[in-house]
């Protein structure tokens, strides 16, 4: 089998059997390609049933030679991976060759996060002379006070508040309802953005039961949250990269800097699993130097 049946079978493979999208069905045909383009510059004629494990550790040196970043290239295997697994799944190979294909490690990206005067910075630098500013005020609150993603807090309807309780109801990934508590702060902003201004907007219709709004009475995009977070992280006169998904972050390294259990962290948070919640236990070095200096024995007098 050559190259240009091979990589047509998988194409169709990606299409119909696994029901991909276009763009990732592209990524992963991509991909291939460069395994390709290494052997053809490499002068090497391998067909792809003839192709060993040796072939493929000298491609992955040589995308490593080109300069590749290491995401990039994690990518470019995880698809040659793919490639092979379907020329199994067929048939058309009795042994894959990618099978101890060892990718770059790859540490999570942790985002910047905000301490507590950071936050209350930003909180103060909002203009409350606005119905706009007592909404920013509570937008910025309530992804604090509950960790919500972006989608979550645009979504979020008055049917599902319940500030008498102190609980909210989100719709998280995959259609996935959870309880979240809200704190009293988040409560009292969001009930002054709620009773005087909110209610005297226009609101259109479909948009009733949306908390969040726009001066036109739409619910708010996912733009605009960004814009708002970029907006008064820079009147706070913060430096640091900021997104809205700062304040997930912020709200789950806090709780577990004060001793939260990680499985409740977990709930709050809607991971399926606790290893993706751990991305956001890491501790700042001052915050491990204080427990070290308060807790360890040798250090006690």
């Amino acid at each position: 089998m050559d190259w240009d049946s091979a990589i047509k079978g998988f194409k169709s493979y990606l299409m119909l059997e696994r029901s991909l999208s276009a763009n990732s069905i592209e990524a992963y045909i991509r991909d291939v390609h460069k395994l390709v383009e290494y052997l053809q510059i490499s002068e090497l004629d391998i067909s792809p049933v003839d192709i060993k494990f040796n072939d493929l550790r000298d491609f992955i040196i040589w995308i490593n030679g080109l300069g590749v970043a290491q995401r990039s290239q994690a990518r470019i295997i995880s698809g040659i991976r793919a490639f092979y697994k379907y020329l199994m799944m067929e048939d058309i190979i009795d042994d894959d060759p990618t099978e101890l294909m060892e990718g770059p490690k790859i540490g999570r990206k942790i985002p910047d996060v905000l301490n507590y005067e950071e936050i209350d910075a930003i909180l103060n630098a909002i203009d409350l002379s606005t119905g706009q500013g007592h909404r920013n005020k509570a937008i910025i609150e309530t992804l604090y006070a509950c960790g919500l993603r972006v989608s979550e807090l645009i979504n979020l309807k008055i049917s599902n508040y319940f500030p008498d309780i102190e609980f909210i109801k989100v719709i998280g990934k995959n259609n996935k309802e959870r309880i979240i508590p809200i704190g009293s702060e988040a409560i009292k902003n969001i009930d002054i953005y709620i009773k005087n201004y909110r209610d005297k907007i226009n609101i259109q219709k479909g948009n009733e039961d949306y908390i969040f709004l726009n001066r036109r009475g739409k619910k708010l995009t996912r733009i605009m949250i960004y814009h708002i977070v970029k907006e008064v992280t820079k009147l706070a006169g913060i430096k640091k990269n900021i997104s809205p998904h700062t304040f997930r972050h912020s709200f789950a390294t806090h709780l577990v800097e004060g001793g939260a259990d990680l499985r409740a962290v977990q709930e709050m948070l809607g991971h399926e699993s606790i290893l993706t919640t751990e991305i956001y236990t890491h501790l700042d070095t001052d915050y491990l130097k204080r427990t070290i200096i308060k807790y360890h024995p040798r250090n006690k007098q």
